[in-house]
Formats: C-alpha cells, sequence, structure tokens
C-alpha cells in the first residue's frame, strides 16, 4: 500500500491532517466562546467568583477572581486568532488546570453546606471530572494550531 499523497494545492497535508486541522478550528472557537463568556461573568458578577476561591489563596478572593477573568478574556482572544491559536491552546490547558483547585474547593464547600441543593452538590462533582476533556481539547488545539 503506497503513503497517502498530499491533495494538489496544499503541499504536504494529508486529507487527516486537513481534519485534524478544521476539528481543531473548531474546537479553538468553542473554547474561545467559553472562555470568552466565562472572562466576561467574572468581571460582572464577581461576588459569584469570589465565593469559590479557595481560602488558602493569599490576598484578597477579588483580586483571584478578576485575574481569572482577565486571563480567561486573554485566553479567548488568543484562541480566536488563527496566528496565536497555538499559543493559546496551551494556555487554556495550562488556565484549565489553574482554576482546578478553585472547582475542587467548590466541589468541597457544596458537599459540606446545608444550604446547598441536591442539584448544586451533583453539578460541582460532575465538573470536576470534565476538566480533563477540556484540558486535552485544549492541547489537541495547541497540536493543530
Amino acid at each position: 500500500m503506497s503513503p497517502r499523497r498530499p491533495r494538489p494545492g496544499r503541499p504536504g497535508r494529508t486529507a487527516a491532517a486537513r481534519t485534524e486541522h478544521a476539528s481543531a478550528a473548531r474546537t479553538a472557537r468553542l473554547l474561545a466562546a467559553a472562555l470568552g463568556g466565562s472572562g466576561v461573568l467574572h468581571l460582572v458578577a464577581p461576588a459569584t467568583y469570589d465565593a469559590v476561591v479557595p481560602r488558602s489563596m493569599p490576598g484578597p478572593a477579588r483580586f483571584w477572581t478578576v485575574s481569572s477573568g482577565v486571563a480567561e478574556l486573554v485566553v479567548a482572544a488568543a484562541l480566536a486568532s488563527r496566528p496565536t491559536r497555538r499559543v493559546g491552546g496551551a494556555l487554556a490547558a495550562a488556565l484549565f488546570v489553574a482554576v482546578f483547585p478553585a472547582n475542587v474547593s467548590m466541589a468541597t464547600r457544596s458537599l459540606h453546606s446545608a444550604r446547598a441543593s441536591r442539584v448544586r452538590r451533583v453539578v460541582t462533582l460532575v465538573r470536576l471530572p470534565l476538566q480533563v476533556p477540556l484540558v486535552t481539547r485544549a492541547l489537541l488545539v495547541r497540536r493543530a494550531g
């Protein structure tokens, strides 16, 4: 069996590579939209996010809320722009890993709160393993550019 030949007009790119690139571009747009929306929410409704900043973080919770909102907006912009998409993928993966402690803190607080509804407890727990596909998709964007 002979190796796949690149499609005319796209030297060096196989059909599989073009498909991976298109998938990564779609993923980048979805991640950019999600991070952009979350970043805006961090800035317009910070009190919601202040409550989930781990108590072990130094300084006021608002600093971390605003900083993470700005970081999400920067990463979203990097993902949305083709020239910076690879860097955006790497930054998105790092950001998803960096905010994981806040997600763990939120789940722990929900489990121990008498005021938290069953739905909130379930959502905060289910959210934890969902970080894995977010990181892997961001790394796909990094690889495919």
